[in-house]
């Protein structure tokens, strides 16, 4: 072989060689990461992706920018990032409601969301708390008051719920049917409108999120009858668990918050994120806003938050299942 050919297919030889460990550089130097979440500006996730934007963009020395693509109950997020490119730089910030109960809920989902995508890391348990306004609702002092009620008089009482077949919808049908009550679901466009209709007394209670309740519990716009955790909950002082607080042993009906990427992502990139992602969500001050929101630390990496994330197909599908909740 000629010198000049020699040396070109070494260069040759040499650049196939380099690609591969080019492409496990993580972050590219310049180039941001992008956390996409599937709901508005506002909301417990994207709250919770902004406060962990911070810490991760000082730790990985890249900007860490927090993109919502709302729409479809999280699918138009989890589309969007399980078709990005596979570098590390788009991390989906998911819920378990995108994760395992639209697989149930949705007649047609544009991915498939155990092959598509890969877990990183669990980041927090999301608990929902049983609500009612003092105002409107004064003789519902606890939870075994509302569920006399319902006894009472069955399809009377009402509950307010985020959307058809969210995770506020599910809960409150699994609390109608370990209490074995009947109560008529109120859907509405959102947390803010679901609240607002309970302040106003146009629904008698509501199973919100524990992030969203932080604020109008302190201001005693709200009283939480329980919450639906496996332990009460630093966020709210003095509010029993709903297994204790209405006679129902074993109820819990809790989600959670993930991080994933793309499928095709190299281990080691998955690795590394785990890594630094732990370290923040891991640091004292972290721990103890977490807790302020009313939510659980996790800290799961991607093989314990695969084996939640295949769990809870199949237990939210039976939910959803009952509910006979269905989006076409």
């Amino acid at each position: 072989m000629r010198p000049f050919r020699f040396a070109l297919a070494l260069f040759a030889l040499a650049s196939s060689l380099a690609h591969p460990a080019a492409a496990q550089v993580f972050p590219q130097p310049g180039k941001p990461i992008i956390i996409v979440g599937g709901f508005p500006n506002g909301s417990g996730t994207d709250i919770y992706a902004r406060r962990l934007a911070e810490p991760l963009g000082r730790a990985f020395g890249v900007s860490v920018i927090v993109d919502n693509r709302v729409g479809a109950g999280g699918n138009i997020a989890m589309d969007h990032a399980a078709k990005a490119e596979a570098d590390g730089h788009t991390v989906l910030f998911a819920t378990s409601a995108m994760l395992a109960i639209n697989p149930a809920l949705y007649a047609r989902m544009p991915i498939d969301t155990m092959r598509d995508l890969a877990p990183v890391i669990a980041l927090a348990e999301v608990p929902n708390a049983l609500t009612v306004s003092p105002e409107k609702r004064p003789h519902f002092t606890d939870c075994k008051s509302v569920i006399a009620a319902a006894k009472a008089r069955p399809g009377a009482l009402n509950y307010a719920s985020t959307g058809n077949g969210t995770s506020t919808h599910l809960a409150g049908a699994q609390f109608a049917a370990a209490a074995g009550v009947e109560l008529v679901h109120v859907p509405y466009r959102g947390g803010p409108f679901a609240m607002q209709a309970l302040l106003a007394g146009d629904v008698d209670i509501f199973l919100h999120q524990t992030p969203a309740l932080v604020g109008p519990f302190r201001q005693g716009q709200v009283r939480l009858l329980g919450v639906t955790s496996r332990e009460p909950l630093k966020a709210f002082p003095g509010v029993p668990t709903m297994a204790e607080a209405c006679g129902l042993p074993g109820f819990v009906s809790t989600t959670w918050y993930l991080l994933a990427v793309p499928a095709r992502t190299p281990e080691a990139i998955i690795a590394r994120l785990e890594r630094i992602v732990r370290e923040v969500i891991s640091a004292p001050d972290f721990v103890a806003w977490v807790e302020e929101l009313g939510l659980t630390p996790m800290g799961h990496g991607p093989a314990e938050a695969r084996a939640l994330l295949v769990r809870d197909l199949a237990s939210w599908a039976e939910v959803v299942r009952r509910a006979g909740a269905r989006i076409d």
